[in-house]
């Protein structure tokens, strides 16, 4: 029997239960985060929907390269030496981080592929890997970010807090939005590669918003290396000065990024009341009573998405470290392995052994 295509992309069936208890809101004032949606949220997953046969294609001929790399520059800069690729990053090279980059350059697959080695080599310079709990609490002590819940579609949601703000502009402020929307992910369900992102001016004086040249380094960390994880970006109760600042940074908006951004709406059409702040969504219709608390908060936190991470990795490890693995059974989500598909494909005896090592030329 002839080996299946290692990148198995048509082949991908999901059987995944997402959520099987109820999450119960807390009886009181919460200060920890939420670690599960609500048992209705559904996540909906681009990178589940079948391939065409072009589109498998291309993902095939971005798996195939991918796989071969074992260095990749250590900074974004033009003639930047050569560095080992590392276990975390071979990890971070799924099947659907590589669609994300395929969607998000329309297919094109030498685009896909120089923006996946940018992305590496400016998280390696940036030092993405490398900010802990630590190096970023101070910049949350006032719960200016924060983790919290997740929307109608199982998006954990990323809540922004400007009138929170308490420290004085510098590289670690933005290091800290790296940093949480990390934890964001971290944070996802088996099924969710993307995240809800809120942002409420109230409060928050002229003082409070972001430079033009912060907000440039922002997008370029949404739009160019975290491609396809936002959602859906909800804004509310914008004074005067920050709409003129969102017509200053238009122009540097993608248009996918532009579509999902809402303003003033009811977040109730989105979020489940009861995992929506109350200070987001009024206490008067049932909204989550939480009061954010940094020495309840942040160790939580920082104990939940260790402990996600270690699972991971564990999973990616026993799977075979393979660089095109489903994050869905990363995640924890009830599906099998690459290793796994590719046996199952190949049958017994031979087959089997043929498939895995169709896996194997395709490892790093």
């Amino acid at each position: 029997m002839a080996a299946p295509n290692a990148s198995s992309g048509s082949s991908f069936k999901t059987t995944t239960s997402h959520t099987t208890d109820e999450w119960t809101p807390p009886s009181g004032t919460l200060k920890t985060p939420i670690y599960q949606p609500v048992k209705t949220a559904k996540p909906h997953s681009l990178s589940n929907l079948p391939l065409t046969s072009e589109q498998q294609t291309k993902y095939d001929t971005v798996l195939e390269s991918v796989s071969q790399w074992t260095t990749v520059p250590a900074t974004t800069a033009a003639g930047a030496p050569q560095a080992p690729l590392q276990d975390h990053e071979r990890m971070w090279l799924t099947r659907e981080c590589l669609l994300r980059y395929l969607r998000a350059t329309k297919w094109h697959t030498p685009n896909a592929l120089k923006r996946l080695q940018s992305t590496l080599s400016w998280r390696r310079e940036y030092g993405a890997d490398t900010f802990t709990a630590d190096y970023i609490s101070p910049e949350n002590e006032t719960g200016k970010q924060l983790v919290l819940g997740y929307d109608n579609e199982a998006r954990p949601c990323l809540y922004l807090n400007p009138a929170k703000q308490n420290t004085k502009m510098s590289d670690r402020q933005i290091h800290h939005l790296c940093y949480m929307l990390d934890r964001t992910i971290d944070m996802m369900p088996p099924g969710q590669e993307s995240a809800c992102l809120l942002i409420n001016f109230r409060g928050a004086g002229g003082g409070h918003v972001p430079t033009v040249a912060q907000a440039r380094a922002v997008l370029n960390i949404l739009q160019n290396h975290s491609p396809e994880r936002l959602g859906k970006a909800l804004i509310s109760e914008l004074p005067w000065y920050v709409s003129t600042f969102f017509k200053l940074i238009s122009p540097f908006i993608d248009p996918v990024t532009r579509e999902k951004m809402k303003f003033n709406e009811d977040l109730t059409k989105y979020i489940p009341k009861e995992q929506l702040w109350s200070q987001y969504g009024g206490k008067t219709n049932g909204g989550l009573d939480f009061e954010y608390s940094h020495d309840d908060y942040w160790p939580a936190l920082e104990k939940e998405v260790q402990r996600r991470r270690a699972a991971y990795r564990e999973r990616w490890e026993k799977g075979g470290k393979q660089i095109g693995e489903y994050e869905e059974y990363l995640r924890g989500g009830k599906v099998r392995s690459l290793v796994e598909v590719l046996k199952a494909e190949g049958g017994d005896g031979e087959g089997a052994d043929t498939a895995a090592a169709g896996v194997a030329r395709l490892t790093v």
